[in-house]
């Protein structure tokens, strides 16, 4: 074994594996920036070194792989006026996850426990996800004010009918057999199953033998719970605007709908406007690069807004969960204001889709 091993991140050689372990279980393995620089030289270093036949990626812990990004630090810079924090943060993570989404070898992501955020960026984007029975995967970002981004609205985008919009407009939670049925996981293990199978894994001399090492162990994935209320969802968030979503899903029979729409009425309403936006533009994208470049201008905007330093405060800080946002209502945000959200940063683009020849390649590109 060699490698570098640090207070919140293990990276290390295991026979032929690069291996990644988040470790910092006492917040749910989030993501500093200083670890997404790592991980990400790994990555880079691991691509050309014929000693490395695969990656993998995992998260210490009971609670699971990892709850996000540590927008606690984007926070305290936003509230001291440092919100120009947010474009290394967000330029450093989004271009490890369109590292990821390019790798030249096998990237294996154990999405066990909690995989939400920038979890979902640092695994979903790989070529071999595994999820479990104890798997809930999630993008939670319009109730902190914010919107879903590490490449996670071009897999919303891709979800079966209209359920990567009500995936994101009520951070729903996905099971891991929800995963697999929508498109952001491939394989099904029970957790009991992961040690063996990680072992095995680290056994492997060539990367070639992943996909037959995983299939020893995988079952298939029980019935989605999601997909069993696709005709609900379909009919309610195919309407044009997120007013109209939520007054078809207020005025449908089934109760879940109704739910739904009590939970994006408490989401902040620019958020959902502009996550709404975000996935179906998403939905037109040859590659993620073109997402993730889309999502960097909106992110770095939401930092310096009013609803992410108050939906922090409110869900993270304080905790009273009672967070005042402005505007208060879907109907007071206006096309104008979301507009600039979306308009080009000049020098300050990340530019991913642009590049000719991308720093990792792949035959996905």
């Amino acid at each position: 074994m060699s490698g570098e091993t640090t207070a919140d991140v293990e990276i290390r050689i295991e026979g032929r594996v690069g291996r990644i372990s988040l470790n910092r279980p006492r917040a749910l393995n989030a993501l500093t920036h200083d670890m997404e620089v790592a991980i990400d030289a790994a990555l880079l270093r691991w691509a050309d070194d014929p000693s490395v036949a695969f990656v993998m990626v995992d998260g210490r812990g009971e609670r699971g792989l990892c709850a996000g990004g540590d927008i606690r630090a984007l926070y305290d810079a936003a509230k001291s006026g440092g919100e120009r924090l947010a474009f290394p943060f967000f330029g450093d993570e989004y271009r490890m996850n369109a590292h990821i989404a390019n790798y030249p070898k096998p990237f294996v992501a154990l999405m066990d426990g909690i995989v939400m955020g920038g979890g979902v960026g640092i695994s979903a984007h790989g070529s071999h996800r595994i999820v479990t029975e104890r798997t809930m995967l999630a993008m939670p970002e319009v109730g902190i004010g914010f919107v879903p981004d590490v490449g996670g609205t071009f897999l919303l985008g891709r979800m079966p009918g209209e359920t990567g919009i009500h995936a994101a407009l009520t951070a729903h939670r996905m099971t891991g057999a929800d995963a697999v049925s929508c498109g952001i996981a491939d394989h099904y293990v029970e957790s009991r199953h992961l040690p063996a199978l990680t072992a095995a894994l680290a056994a492997l001399v060539d990367g070639a033998d992943v996909d037959d090492c995983i299939a020893a162990f995988a079952t298939p994935a029980p019935d989605s719970p999601l997909l069993a209320e696709r005709a609900w969802i379909d009919d309610c968030y195919k309407a044009p605007t997120a007013e109209a979503i939520v007054a078809a899903l207020e005025a449908h029979a089934e109760p879940a709908a109704r739910e739904a729409a009590a939970t994006i009425r408490r989401m902040s309403p620019t958020s959902v406007k502009l996550s709404l936006r975000l996935v179906r533009a998403a939905r037109g994208d040859a590659k993620v690069e073109t997402a993730i470049d889309r999502e960097f201008r909106v992110a770095v905007r939401c930092v310096a807004a009013h609803d992410f330093v108050e939906g922090v405060r409110a869900q993270l800080v304080d905790k009273d969960r009672n967070p005042r946002w402005q505007p208060a209502t879907l109907d007071g945000v206006d096309d104008e204001a979301l507009d600039a959200y979306f308009a080009p940063l000049g020098a300050d683009e990340l530019g991913l889709d642009a590049l000719e020849h991308f720093p990792i390649l792949s035959d996905r590109m």
